[in-house]
C-alpha cells in the first residue's frame, strides 16, 4: 500500500446516530484532505463493515480503516470475505485492524469461547492474510481451522493488517505477524515508545493511534470539549498498562473508575496535565506543538477522536487546514 495517507491526520467515525451520518461524515473528511477514516467496532454498536462500505462508496481518495475487528464474532474466513468485498469497493485504500476484543463481550455476553486470545489472533492473522493474498488455504489451528478455502475475488492490491494490541506479549506478536500496531485511545507518546521498543524496529512497521483531538481559537474551550471524553475512558481503562506507560497509576485513575461505575460525570477531575499527556487540544499553535511530541515518539499517524461537544465538520476542516500540513512537515524532518 501507498502509505502517504499517514502524512495527514486521520479521523475515527463514531457517535450516536452514526449509520445515518456515515456518508456525510466520510465526504466531509475527504473534502478536508484527511488521509484516513477509521471505523471502530465496539459491541453492541453499529457494525463496522456496513459503515466502512458506506464510507467507501461515497469517497474516492481517503483510506478506509477497520479499527479493529476480531476473529471470534466473525470467523477469519468471514473477515477475509468482508475485507475483500470492502477492498473491491475501495481498491488500494483499505487497512484491516484486527484485535482479540475482550472476554466480557465475547465470552460473558455472547457465549463464544475466549480461550488463548493471542493464539487465536495469531491464527486469525495467518488465515486472513493468506486468503486475501489469493491462496487456497487448508489450516488446522488450536482455535480456528479452514479446509480447502479460497476467496472467489481476492483483493487486487495487498491489504495491510495492523493489530490493535497493548500488552508486551501481544506487541511482540504484532512484530512477528503484522504490518503495524493500532494503538488504543489513551495512548501517549510514552506508550508509542514502548510499542516501538517492544513490537518491531523494522522501518516499514507502522504505529498509529486513536488520539482525542480538539482545536479552537479559544484553547480553553477546546480543552473543555475533551474533558468528558477523557474522563469516560480513564474510568474504562483504569489499571491497564497503557495508562501506566503514561505515568498514571491505579491510584490516579481510581476516581474515574468509581465515577464511571456510578454514572457520575467526572470531567472536573480531568486536569490540564492529563490532557497534555493523552490528547491534542488547544489553539492551532498549541496543537501543532503537541503533534511534535507524538512524531518524536515514533507515531506514524494520528487518528483523531473528535469530542461530542465540538462541531464535527468544523473540526475536520481545521484538522485538514491547520494541523495536517504541520504533521507532514514534522514527519519529514
Amino acid at each position: 500500500m501507498d502509505w502517504r495517507w499517514t502524512d495527514s491526520l486521520g479521523v475515527a467515525l463514531l457517535g450516536h446516530g452514526l449509520p445515518g451520518r456515515a456518508t456525510s461524515f466520510a465526504r466531509a473528511a475527504e473534502r478536508a484532505g484527511l488521509g484516513s477514516l477509521w471505523v471502530i467496532e465496539d459491541y453492541f454498536h453499529p457494525g463496522a463493515y456496513a459503515l466502512a462500505a458506506a464510507a467507501a462508496a461515497v469517497t474516492e481518495r481517503i483510506v478506509i480503516g477497520l479499527g479493529v475487528v476480531n476473529p471470534y464474532t466473525r470467523h477469519p474466513a468471514l473477515v477475509a470475505m468482508e475485507t475483500a468485498a470492502l477492498a473491491g469497493i475501495a481498491p488500494g485504500r483499505v487497512v484491516l485492524g484486527l484485535g482479540s476484543s475482550n472476554r466480557k463481550w465475547i465470552e460473558a455476553q455472547m457465549a463464544i469461547p475466549f480461550k488463548t486470545p493471542l493464539a487465536g489472533l495469531r491464527e486469525g492473522v495467518e488465515i486472513v492474510r493468506r486468503l486475501l493474498a489469493g491462496e487456497r488455504v487448508t489450516y488446522a489451528g488450536e482455535i480456528f481451522s479452514v479446509h480447502d478455502v479460497a476467496l472467489e475475488t481476492p483483493p487486487a492490491a495487498p491489504v495491510p493488517i495492523l493489530l490493535g494490541v497493548k500488552g508486551p506479549r501481544a506487541l511482540a506478536l504484532a512484530g512477528e505477524v503484522a504490518d503495524g500496531v493500532h494503538c488504543s485511545i489513551l495512548a501517549s507518546p510514552a506508550h508509542v515508545r514502548r510499542v516501538r521498543a517492544t513490537a518491531s524496529a523494522r522501518r516499514d512497521f507502522k504505529a498509529i493511534a486513536y488520539v482525542p483531538v480538539a482545536v479552537a481559537d479559544d484553547g480553553t474551550q477546546a480543552r473543555a470539549w475533551l474533558r468528558p471524553l477523557l474522563a469516560r475512558y480513564l474510568g474504562a481503562l483504569h489499571g491497564q498498562s497503557i495508562l501506566a506507560d503514561a505515568g498514571l497509576d491505579a491510584t490516579r485513575t481510581q476516581p474515574f473508575r468509581e465515577a464511571l461505575a456510578t454514572g457520575r460525570p467526572a470531567a472536573d477531575l480531568v486536569t490540564d496535565d492529563l490532557i497534555d499527556t493523552l490528547a491534542i487540544a488547544g489553539t492551532p499553535a498549541d496543537c501543532r506543538a503537541s503533534l511534535a511530541r507524538w512524531v518524536d515518539a515514533g507515531l506514524d499517524a494520528v487518528i483523531a477522536v473528535v469530542p461530542g461537544g465540538a462541531d464535527l465538520v468544523d473540526q475536520l476542516e481545521r484538522f485538514g487546514r491547520e494541523l495536517s500540513p504541520a504533521w507532514k512537515q514534522l514527519r519529514g524532518r
